[in-house]
């Protein structure tokens, strides 16, 4: 008597398909939702170097953060949010914030940004001290 050996079929399932794809759709609307919060991030971080380079005071600072945040719709900080130090008479500016996004119902997902134009990476506290 002859045996047939049965070879098992390998590949994906529906129901294998179906998770795979509601992780990738979940996967796309968490980058959907937080690529804006980390473009507006980038454009504070280009907006703060080019203020720096304005001028040495805190006034013109401010002004020329202003004109680039108005060109780059930025609306999670303001001027006066920003910490403007001066290391060995040259101003460093820093700054930090929150941003929440929604997820769903009561969920949300908090990040903190925060940056400087300071060469060491330390960020200025409000107070004048160094964040870690």
């Amino acid at each position: 008597m002859r045996q047939v050996k049965m070879h098992r079929e390998a590949g994906f399932s529906l129901s294998g398909l179906i998770v795979v794809l509601i992780v990738l759709g979940f996967i796309a609307v968490m980058a959907m939702k937080i690529f804006p919060a980390w473009a507006e991030y980038r454009s504070i971080k280009n907006g703060i170097a080019a203020a720096k380079a304005a001028g040495p005071g805190t006034r013109e600072i401010q002004q020329a953060f202003v004109r680039n945040a108005e060109v780059n719709n930025i609306t999670a900080i303001a001027p006066t949010d920003l910490v403007i130090t001066r290391d060995n008479g040259q101003a460093e500016v820093s700054f930090a914030y929150e941003k929440r996004i929604p997820v769903a119902g009561n969920v949300s997902l908090l990040i903190d940004f925060a940056g400087t134009t300071d060469p060491s990476g330390a960020v200025a506290a409000k107070d004048g001290t160094a964040a870690k």
